[in-house]
């Protein structure tokens, strides 16, 4: 192996440790099966949803995880490996990709990383479940609307029954 190669290859285990390090979330699948056309339906989804989306060596991503602090993230680059980042949206990822399996059966999640945190393709999964952040402020939102509601429904209640004792 030439100085260059391995050159290269160190640089790549510096990018993609950097990469583990900065994302919200990582899902590592297997997308062994797949047809290049619903590849190409899954890059265009993960895109859209500001993921970015990889197949890289194992010998790679194993040295970057040990970097990055992920060491038993190490355990699941076997076999054909693809490993999708979200730096902003912890959810995206494992949602888009957690879909698209109802798709494509090809593709298997095989586990990933949640906030610097190892997590199972159960976790995974279950993450992909929840709502995406709109959502979640969304639902927050409302919790914190209901007694301001409520609050104004009972002045309204009882301005009316004040109305109706006058007349």
């Amino acid at each position: 192996m030439s100085q260059a190669s391995i050159a290269k290859k160190a640089e790549l285990v510096e990018i993609y440790a950097e990469k583990m390090k900065a994302a919200a979330s990582i899902v590592v699948v297997d997308s062994r099966g797949l047809t290049v056309e619903q590849d190409t339906v899954l890059r265009r989804n993960l895109r859209e949803n500001d993921v970015e989306f990889k197949v890289v060596k194992n010998s790679i991503l194993r040295r970057a995880a040990e970097k990055a602090g992920l060491e038993s993230l190490s355990e699941i680059f076997v076999g054909p490996t693809a490993i999708a980042f979200s730096n902003e949206d912890v959810i995206a990822p494992a949602k888009v990709i957690n879909d698209f399996t109802k798709e494509a059966e090809a593709l298997e999640i095989k586990g990933g990383a949640i906030e610097g945190a190892v997590s199972s393709k159960e976790e995974i999964v279950a993450l992909a479940t929840l709502p995406n952040r709109e959502g979640l402020l969304s639902m927050l939102l409302s919790v914190l609307q209901a007694p301001v509601r409520n609050v104004a429904l009972a002045v309204k209640a009882v301005a009316d029954n004040k109305e109706e004792d006058a007349a």
